[in-house]
């Protein structure tokens, strides 16, 4: 285990940017083995009764996972543990044996209440799927139980592998954490080559909980490095764990509102053509590309941070950061929502269109496609506002909010899928993400006034205004000279191989990122020109200006 020793693979992560660029990078690299396993399963089975089977078996999994693991971790467990190694672990190093009793409880406490829940899901699966999807037919909805119930094992080994992950976050050793997708996705990948020709359907089944599985195993050792033992304690008592439970309580509540959202997504888009559900999910997938690459990597690297800049009410370094990292996803997440939209059809084509999923699949994912990347910038900067209202241990008004907004992107939803069918579906769960983003924003604004006790109400909006005028026009001519470079190019390549489609979609996409860059320092973007320099100076990319901007606890 000495690899896990060293710097490189264990390292600590000292600033926002060098622990966003870890998460971007290897987020880049599991987006990309997404993409191909995406790839995979549309050419062996289309968009079809299969895939609509595959995508509503992971509801109720995932539903587990994320209400009962995900939503303690991200709103308990890391404020809690970050507590423990701040208060008894001056050189920030090494974690006290209090910590790890704390990990280890946690450890102990989701293993039982998640193969307890996990045991109850797995008995009552055909009633919950015949609500979620009433429109599938019996075979199809067979088919989607005896999945559902194979899948159950992947939570209850995410559960574990999110605890250790949770303890790396804390400790900024981002490396390590982030490989876990990757792993994951080469799991899916093998059931699909290796198990699928064997076992058919059920092999993607087996590829998630191999996934699942490698997850957990490739962080043990690098906590085990830190310090972890394991022990088995249950303490009821611990202050710890009623501090997670009692923040994970209002958390678990806002994730069964985003839960809430593709659960009525799956019931809708059962109820409409074949393949509907497929056609959504792998949409979702490829308009997630950038938020896992550009929102997920810097709001995950600035909570630590915001947490710690709360604990010590450091409200200025808490605007500071705060404002830094929405106007670095900012200026990251509009010119790609722009180049989405204009070269929907290529990025489709490339990333799916093999055997079965034929040029009509292709319309219908790029329509979604489009209709989602309305709403990209609303669910990236929400990604940050969320961590926002985390780090001041406020998990009680995201809630609220997102069930606000949740009635209102699902009546969208319904109302657009009678008229647009699944594209429809797309459209309404954008307008209900502009909404969340928008109520968030301005709580959050009020939340920290009152905290700091400012008679000004401000988030350095005036700096955010003003970089994301300039982001947003120099985003349009970049939007502009995509478009007009994929109607020169149509002229000179082969539009019905994958190299034409994708040597002109290529082409366009550097247009559009060249026009941007010359676009960004001629309005003298401060993002661009940091971005400039950083190129200049061959040092990591710093969206920050001027350094001292990101302060550190």
């Amino acid at each position: 285990m000495n690899i896990f020793k060293s710097n490189f693979l264990n390292g600590q992560s000292r600033t926002i940017t060098s622990a966003a660029i870890i998460l971007a990078i290897t987020s880049l690299a599991s987006r990309f083995l997404g993409l191909l396993r995406d790839r995979l399963l549309a050419g062996q089975f289309g968009a079809g009764d299969t895939l609509d089977v595959y995508y509503a078996a992971f509801r109720i999994p995932d539903l587990v996972f994320n209400l009962l693991v995900f939503g303690a971790l991200v709103a308990g467990f890391i404020p809690t543990f970050l507590s423990y190694w701040r208060a008894d672990a001056g050189d920030n190093q090494k974690v006290s044996a209090e910590g790890w009793r704390f990990v280890n409880v946690i450890l102990n406490l989701f293993f039982i209440v998640l193969l307890v829940i996990g045991g109850l899901f797995f008995i009552f699966t055909p009633y919950l799927m015949k609500l979620i999807t009433p429109g599938f037919n019996p075979e199809k909805l067979a088919l989607t139980v005896q999945l559902t119930r194979m899948m159950f094992l992947s939570p209850l080994l995410l559960g574990l592998s999110s605890v250790f992950g949770g303890v790396l976050e804390s400790l900024k050793r981002f490396l390590i954490f982030s490989l876990t997708p990757i792993v994951y996705n080469f799991g899916i990948i093998f059931g699909v080559l290796f198990l699928v020709p064997r076992f058919g359907i059920y092999g993607l089944a087996g590829g998630v909980i191999l996934g699942a599985f490698f997850h957990l195993v490739i962080q043990i050792p690098a906590v085990w490095s830190l310090g972890w033992r394991y022990k088995f304690i249950l303490d009821f008592k611990d202050k710890g764990m009623r501090r997670v439970l009692g923040l994970m309580g209002p958390r678990v509540l806002t994730l069964a509102v985003g839960q809430l959202n593709f659960i009525a997504i799956t019931i809708i888009a059962s109820a409409l053509a074949a393949g509907s559900l497929a056609i959504f999910n792998l949409s979702f997938n490829i308009w997630s590309f950038p938020l896992g690459i550009i929102a997920a990597s810097l709001a995950i690297a600035a909570f630590p941070t915001l947490t710690a800049n709360a604990q010590m009410k450091n409200w200025s370094a808490f605007v500071g950061n705060f404002s830094t990292t929405f106007r670095q996803i900012f200026f990251l997440i509009i010119p790609s929502s722009a180049l989405f939209i204009i070269l929907r059809a290529q990025i489709v084509r490339v990333a799916l269109g093999s055997g079965k999923f034929n040029w009509e699949n292709t319309i219908l994912t790029a329509q979604s496609l489009m209709f989602l990347t309305f709403g990209l910038f609303a669910e990236a900067l929400i990604m940050l506002l969320v961590r926002g209202f985390f780090a001041v241990e406020d998990t009680k008004t995201p809630f609220w909010l997102g069930l606000v907004s949740s009635i209102f992107r699902i009546g969208c939803a319904w109302v657009f899928s009678l008229v647009w069918g699944v594209a429809g579906l797309a459209l309404g769960y954008s307008f209900g993400a502009i909404i969340y983003f928008l109520l968030l924003w301005v709580c959050l604004r009020r939340k920290i006034a009152r905290l700091s006790g400012s008679a000004q109400r401000h988030l350095n909006e005036k700096e955010i205004i003003i970089s994301g005028l300039k982001i947003v026009a120099a985003s349009l001519l970049a939007g502009a000279a995509a478009w007009g470079m994929l109607r020169l190019i149509d002229n000179f390549v082969d539009m019905q191989t994958l190299l034409g489609v994708f040597a002109q979609g290529f082409i366009a996409g550097l247009a559009g990122l060249a026009v941007y860059f010359l676009a960004g320092l001629l309005f003298r973007s401060q993002e661009m020109g940091t971005f400039w320099k950083a190129i200049k100076n061959r040092l990591p990319f710093k969206a920050v200006a001027p350094d001292k901007e990101l302060i550190e606890p």
